[in-house]
């Protein structure tokens, strides 16, 4: 007899194989499957879509989602406070170029940037200019 393996036929059951998710094989936090299915939802005609537009999909909004998250961070952050608002959100895609011309959106309770025209200001040479001045003409009353 000899001391080989046998090839073939039933083996033992052996430990069951850990399930891997889309998600997990491409290396994302987005749900891959849940965006395939939506895409596959919203498509015309039954157009077939690609496992591959999914994923691509799914790394897409996974990044704006982290660069819009962290520029909020960072406002929350420098005005001193822990919890991430409308607030922080508006000054941060509104703070950013490339974010402003892809969200043309109004934020619900994300309010307005700050913004004083130049003209408004005052400058250190220049004095303001008085609005009554003592012994000038006047267009009103007068004897």
């Amino acid at each position: 007899m000899s001391t080989q393996k046998a090839v073939g036929g039933k083996s033992k059951p052996s430990e069951p194989k850990a399930v891997h998710t889309r998600s997990q094989k491409a290396g994302l936090q987005f749900p891959v499957g849940r965006i395939h299915r939506y895409l596959k939802q919203r498509t015309q005609h039954n157009v077939r879509i690609g496992a591959k537009a999914a994923v691509y999909t799914s790394a897409i909004l996974e990044y704006l989602t982290a660069e819009v998250l962290e520029l909020a961070g960072n406002a929350s952050k420098d005005l001193r406070v822990k919890r991430i608002t409308p607030r922080h959100l508006q000054l941060a895609i509104r703070g950013d170029e490339e974010l402003d011309t892809l969200v043309r959106a109004t934020i619900a309770g994300g309010g307005v940037l700050p913004f004083i025209h130049k003209s408004l200001t005052i400058n250190q040479n220049n004095k303001p200019i008085p609005i009554n001045q003592p012994g000038g003409s006047s267009s009103g009353g007068g004897a």
